[in-house]
C-alpha cells in the first residue's frame, strides 16, 4: 500500500510513464531512433529525459527509410543528443523550470496559506475576469501545467499554479502518503481562497489526474464553491482501487500481491468515494469538460463516461485515443486547445 501511495522517490515522472523506458539506437542533432519495444512511442508531443539531458520530440518527417518507421525529430535538446545505448524515459511534461525560464512568460511567485503550511505558487496575470487554477497530477509537479500555459495566457485569463502537499517546497502529510485527492483537495481549496482574496470572483478549476479529482472534491466541499464557474477534468482518478493497483504494478509490486496493495491502500486512505458532479447555487450542474481516453492505464475512462452520461446537459467530453494518463493534450495539442477554448469562452 505504501509503495502505491508514496510520492515518487526520484525526479518527477508522471504516472503511467515510470514503468518502462526506451533505449536509443541512434541519435544526431535532428533525429532520434529507438530500439523496438512492445509499446511504441505514441504520436504527438512528448519529451524524453536521461541522466544528462532532455529533449522534446517533434512529429516524424515522411519516412525515407526501409522499415516503415520514421524516426521522431529532436526539438529543443538540452545537453546534446543522447548516445546510442542510453536509456531514456518518455514523459508528457515538456518543460522544466518556471514560466519565465521555460517559456519567457512573466509571473509572480506567491505563497498560499494552507492546512499543512504555505504552498509555493506561480501567478500569471491576465485581463479577463475568470481565473484558472491549474492542478497537476500523479508523479508530476506544477511544471506540468507549463504545457498549457501559453494557450491560457493567449486566452487572457489570470492563472494560478500551486504546489500541494508532498511537492518540493511543501510539507507532506505525517505518513507521507497520497490520498489520491481525498485529502489533497484542501490545498486546492486553499488556492481558491487565495484567488478570492486577491479579487477572483469566478474561477475555473483545471486539473490533471489526481489534480482533477481534487478539483471535483473542491467544487463539492469548498465553502467558496459558488465562485467556481466550471471544471476541466483531464484523466480524473474516479475509481481509486483501479488506480492504486496500476500504481503498485508500475512501481514493481508483483501481480499476486496487487490485491493486497489495494486492500492496504484502502485501509490507509479510507473508503473509495468521489463526489458526483456538484451543482451551482442555481441548482444546475456545474459546467464541466472531461478530457480522457480509453488507453489510460492508470485511471480508467469508464467512470468518466458514466459521469458524463449522468449529466449530459452540463458535461462535454473530449476523447483522445492512444493517449496515456494525463497525456490527452500531448496526443493532439491543437485539437485539445480548440476544445478547451470552446468550453472556456462562454465562461469568460
Amino acid at each position: 500500500g505504501r509503495t502505491a501511495l508514496r510520492p515518487p522517490a526520484r525526479d518527477a515522472v508522471p504516472a503511467g510513464f515510470r514503468g518502462g523506458g526506451l533505449t536509443v539506437l541512434a541519435a544526431d542533432p535532428e533525429h532520434i531512433t529507438f530500439t523496438r519495444t512492445p509499446d511504441p512511442v505514441p504520436p504527438g508531443r512528448y519529451a524524453v529525459t536521461w541522466a544528462s539531458g532532455r529533449a522534446e520530440l517533434g512529429p516524424p518527417e515522411p519516412d525515407t527509410g526501409t522499415d516503415g518507421t520514421p524516426p521522431p525529430r529532436l526539438l529543443r535538446t538540452v545537453g546534446g543528443p543522447p548516445a546510442p545505448g542510453t536509456r531514456v524515459t518518455l514523459t508528457p511534461q515538456l518543460h522544466t523550470g518556471d514560466p519565465r525560464t521555460a517559456l519567457g512568460i512573466d509571473f509572480a511567485d506567491t505563497d498560499i496559506p494552507a492546512e499543512l503550511g504555505p504552498l509555493p505558487a506561480w501567478f500569471v496575470p491576465g485581463p479577463r475576469d475568470l481565473w484558472v487554477i491549474a492542478l497537476h497530477g500523479l508523479g508530476s509537479t506544477r511544471s506540468f501545467a507549463l504545457n498549457l500555459l501559453p494557450f491560457l495566457t493567449d486566452l487572457g485569463v489570470p492563472v494560478l499554479v500551486p504546489a500541494y502537499r508532498g511537492d518540493p517546497g511543501t510539507r507532506s502529510a505525517p505518513d507521507r502518503l497520497s490520498r489520491l485527492g481525498a485529502a489533497e483537495w484542501r490545498d486546492a481549496d486553499a488556492a481558491l481562497r487565495h484567488a478570492a482574496a486577491y479579487g477572483a470572483r469566478r474561477v475555473a478549476l483545471l486539473g490533471w489526474s489526481v489534480g482533477a479529482t481534487m478539483a471535483l472534491h473542491t467544487a463539492a466541499r469548498s465553502p467558496l464553491h459558488g465562485r467556481i464557474a466550471g471544471l476541466v477534468l483531464d484523466s480524473p482518478v474516479l475509481h481509486r482501487a483501479t488506480t492504486v493497483r496500476a500504481l503498485a504494478a508500475e512501481r514493481g509490486v508483483r501481480r499476486p500481491l496487487l490485491p493486497l496493495a489495494v486492500a492496504a491502500a484502502e485501509g490507509t486512505a479510507g473508503p473509495d468515494s468521489v463526489p458526483d458532479l456538484p451543482r451551482r447555487p442555481s441548482g444546475a450542474p456545474l459546467p464541466t469538460l472531461i478530457a480522457h481516453g480509453p488507453d489510460d492505464r492508470i485511471a480508467p475512462w469508464e467512470p468518466s463516461r458514466a459521469l458524463a452520461a449522468r449529466h449530459p446537459e452540463a458535461v462535454s467530453t473530449y476523447v483522445a485515443r492512444r493517449a496515456g494518463h494525463a497525456a490527452v493534450w500531448n496526443a493532439d495539442p491543437a485539437a485539445y486547445e480548440e476544445e478547451l477554448r470552446r468550453f472556456l469562452t462562454p465562461l469568460l
